[in-house]
């Protein structure tokens, strides 16, 4: 074999630098468009989570009034007294209607809501008065900002209310 024909050989091996750097410069731009992507998947999982917290304490919050309406002698709902026996579970009620606080709305919806929770929900203010205000946060970059309010309700015939979603520092 002459000299010439094993270099020919040796060239058709491999990338050559430009080759490299051109594919690194393309997966690069894949990932620098990917990234942002990936980036906003936590929002929507916190932002999601925040959307099942408040289903669950709207269902919550209809299951008890009903559990409690089709038993009143054993629920008066008075403030600060009634309670309601929920799968097993007491729970504080204020005007036939969950409190808004870890004994009421919170374990109705059997969120694991604390500042030691491993579920990523924390609580903050609420009571078992008649328009307390508890706020439900799903910690994360600023969970006030990633969050929504239940208020207990105000007097009798009177529902609860739920704040709308706080999302902007989820």
């Amino acid at each position: 074999m002459s000299a010439h024909g094993v270099r020919g050989a040796l060239r058709e091996k491999g990338f050559t630098l430009i080759e490299l750097i051109v594919v690194i410069i393309i997966l690069s731009i894949l990932a620098a468009t990917a990234l942002p992507r990936f980036a906003n998947l936590q929002t929507q999982a916190r932002i999601a989570k925040l959307n099942g917290a408040l289903g669950a304490m709207k269902g919550a919050s209809a299951l008890a009034h009903a559990g409690c309406l089709a038993s009143t002698p054993q629920c008066t709902g008075q403030p600060g007294s009634g309670t309601y026996n929920m799968e097993g579970v007491n729970i504080t009620m204020i005007n036939l209607y969950p409190t808004a606080d870890a004994a009421g709305i919170v374990s109705a919806s059997g969120i694991n809501a604390g500042p030691l929770s491993t579920d990523g929900y924390d609580i903050s203010g609420g009571g078992n008065s008649e328009g307390s205000v508890l706020r439900m946060m799903v910690m994360g970059n600023d969970p006030v900002n990633c969050s929504f309010t239940y208020t207990s309700p105000v007097g009798p015939n009177q529902a609860p209310g739920f704040g709308i979603l706080v999302t902007s520092g989820c």
